[in-house]
Formats: structure tokens, C-alpha cells, sequence
């Protein structure tokens, strides 16, 4: 053993997991995170790809977290009385 460590540094280890399971809050915090690290320039080629990618699919959970709050917003319409309902989404 020649006492080396291939960990990386905790600033460039991206967080794994199933973005699809991730809150919408979550998702934009960790795609902050992303986007700083990546403006500051000091990652490795390989790891601001792997960064990059990642971002792209939490760029777009977060888009249709959006679309899908914005269908949920929708449903609810203000009746003539100034009274609100909820309608179907679908």
C-alpha cells in the first residue's frame, strides 16, 4: 500500500442518487451547487462533464415540477361570485 487516496475532494463529489425522487427545493439547491462549481472553473474536465450532466437532468425535474405546480395552480378558477373551485386537471 502505498498510502495515496484516490478519494476526491468533498467540493467535487456530486451527490448520487435518482433525481426524480428529489423535492423541487432540493433539486434547484443541489443545481446552485452545481452551477457555482462549475462558474468557479477549479473542477477537473472529466468531473464538470459528469457535473454538467447532472444538472441538465435536474434543470429539467425542476421544469416539470414547475409544470406540473402550474397544472395544479390552474385548476383552481374563480367562480362569478368571487368564490373558488377546484376543477379537474386532467
Amino acid at each position: 500500500m502505498s498510502g495515496r487516496t484516490t478519494a476526491q475532494p468533498k467540493e467535487t463529489a456530486l451527490p448520487e442518487g435518482d433525481v426524480s425522487q428529489m423535492s423541487f427545493e432540493d433539486a434547484l439547491a443541489e443545481l446552485d451547487r452545481i452551477v457555482q462549481g462549475l462558474e468557479g472553473g477549479k473542477q477537473k474536465l472529466e468531473d464538470a462533464i459528469t457535473a454538467y450532466e447532472r444538472g441538465a437532468r435536474l434543470k429539467s425535474h425542476c421544469e416539470a415540477k414547475l409544470a406540473e405546480a402550474e397544472q395544479r395552480v390552474q385548476a383552481i378558477v374563480a367562480r362569478a361570485d368571487g368564490a373558488l373551485s377546484v376543477r379537474s386537471a386532467e
